[in-house]
């Protein structure tokens, strides 16, 4: 079940002006709401109950009723402060509890969202594809380029590199026959978001792995996974969004491996033999 809170975050930097006031007082208010009439809610934050239907559809759900439904459910089901605010007097245990609770609030949140026909539909293009490129900048290139370490053991044709200028070129090289894997926390990066316009100009398969669906790098890729976070200050991209997206890429390898055993099986073999050579002997 997705949580409501997570759901309005993940959609907030799309929102019109007029929805992003109802999102702000929904998010501050989530316990009181949960019993309030359409009526009552545009009353209090003052806005129109017909722009308070179109901010729940907005978010998927049919009507005010089905969103406070959803919104009750989830809180019962776990209660989130899905900003995660460090205080100046914080201890350092409670700062390293609050940082813990972010990674698994976004592993568990992630996990609850992906649809598993989706990620499937990646398995098939991952395994039929003659060449996949993974494509990151900044943090999001850390995952990029552990995806293409996983890979590597792997029987698939992989490509990858941390700078920019050549994972431009690379995305130059891909073809229809092949698929490129698109990572960017916010989805919005420009420099990144070239790339994947490079990977649809040569009619390439583009998976997007953002934590905000309605981002310009999702609404242009075929299948977006979507890696939830909760954002923690102190720091301006969420590192349990890079946990989360590490996690799906795990994921996808290990269904690559699952769906191609026997082959999966010998890379790796011979792969840890060449690494054995490396290790200081006892």
């Amino acid at each position: 079940m997705q949580n409501v809170a997570e759901n309005i975050r993940s959609y907030y930097e799309k929102l019109h002006p007029g929805e992003k006031k109802i999102a702000d007082y929904v998010l501050s208010h989530q316990d009181s709401i949960v019993d309030a009439t359409i009526q009552t809610l545009s009353e209090k934050i003052g806005i129109s109950t017909a722009s308070i239907s179109r901010f729940t559809r907005h978010l998927g759900y049919p009507n005010f009723r089905d969103f406070l439904i959803a919104l009750s459910a989830s809180k019962k089901t776990e209660r989130s402060d899905f900003f995660t605010e460090i205080e100046e007097d914080d201890e350092s245990d409670q700062v390293v509890k609050k940082l813990f609770s972010a990674g698994v609030s976004a592993l568990t949140a992630t996990a609850a969202n992906l649809k598993v026909k989706d990620l499937n539909k990646v398995v098939d293009w991952l395994v039929d594809s003659a060449k996949i490129g993974f494509f990151g900048i900044g943090g999001s290139s850390i995952v990029a380029f552990n995806a293409y370490h996983k890979f590597l053991r792997t029987n698939l044709n992989i490509v990858s590199h941390p700078d920019y200028d050549i994972q431009i070129m690379q995305a130059a090289h891909l073809t229809s026959d092949d698929l490129g894997i698109v990572i960017s926390h916010s989805g919005r990066n420009q420099d990144t978001l070239l790339v994947e316009n490079k990977l649809r100009e040569n009619g390439s398969k583009i998976v997007a792995i953002t934590a905000f669906p309605e981002s310009p790098i999702a609404k242009n890729a075929d299948i977006v996974l979507n890696s939830y976070s909760e954002e923690v200050n102190f720091r301006e991209e969420s590192m349990s969004s890079l946990v989360a997206q590490i996690t799906i890429i795990d994921t996808l390898f290990t269904l690559v491996g699952h769906r191609l055993k026997q082959e999966t099986d010998q890379v790796i073999t011979s792969m840890r033999k060449v690494i054995e050579q490396t290790r200081v002997k006892k």
